[in-house]
């Protein structure tokens, strides 16, 4: 059978083989040529304007100084200058005090007759109780001082009568009681009676627990829990 065979470049003629190797080395200088002057033709593509939104988060203050820190921080610093401290105004003085001086008072005072009495230290009361205050009578059972009672309320005869002696003789009872808040009276204490052996103490005695008496002043001021001496006179009315 026949056998085929494509051809070959190196079938070709010497002088064939040289023009078509000129030829492509050629054609490829020139494409080279023609891609560099092809990049300066294309103009680069301008970017589109964003939509975004901007937001500048330095505060107006720190903008508005921003610049001229910048531009001050360039300058030579100057030196400060020292400036002299000011001198106080002179003080002018008036030629006249304007505060007039007061009158020098009188060495005496002109008084009459009546005023100079009134005035005179000797006929000022005496050192002693003071106005209002309750009488001292003598001493409590321990020493105490004892006042004279002021009766809040006087008792009544059926409040004194539910404690004398059958047949009980007219005479008189003393007692000493100490004083307790509300013008009440407790520890009461028998001092005397006339006639003796009447009981008419013991009775004033028992009886003490419904007295209303007044607690002791002095100097203005109630001194509850001082001592008092109660007298309770009998006497039977003629009928």
């Amino acid at each position: 059978m026949p056998a085929y065979r494509l051809p070959s470049p190196y079938d070709r003629p010497p002088m064939r083989r040289r023009a078509s190797g000129l030829a492509l080395a050629v054609a490829v200088n020139l494409g080279l040529l023609l891609v560099l002057l092809g990049i300066g033709k294309f103009a680069p593509v301008a970017q589109k304007a964003s939509r975004a939104l901007v937001v500048d988060l330095m505060p107006a203050s720190q903008r508005s100084h921003a610049p001229a820190k910048s531009e001050t921080s360039h300058q030579p610093t100057k030196r400060a200058e020292t400036k002299q401290p000011l001198k106080p105004p002179p003080i002018v003085l008036p030629a006249k005090p304007t505060i007039a001086q007061p009158n020098k008072a009188p060495l005496f005072i002109e008084m009459s007759h009546d005023e100079l009495a009134a005035a005179d230290i000797s006929n000022l009361p005496k050192a002693g109780a003071g106005e209002g205050d309750s009488e001292v009578v003598g001493h409590g059972p321990h020493g105490e001082v004892l006042y004279a009672a002021e009766w809040a309320r006087e008792p009544t005869d059926a409040e004194l009568g539910g404690y004398l002696p059958h047949n009980a003789p007219d005479g008189w009872g003393l007692i000493a009681c100490k004083t307790i808040p509300n013008d009440r009276v407790e520890d009461c204490i028998e001092l005397g009676q006339d006639p003796p052996g009447s009981h008419l103490a013991s009775a004033v005695r028992q009886a003490a627990w419904q007295f209303r008496v007044r607690p002791p002043r002095k100097n203005g001021r109630e001194l509850v829990g001082s001592w008092v001496q109660i007298r309770i006179d009998y006497e039977h009315m003629g009928g």
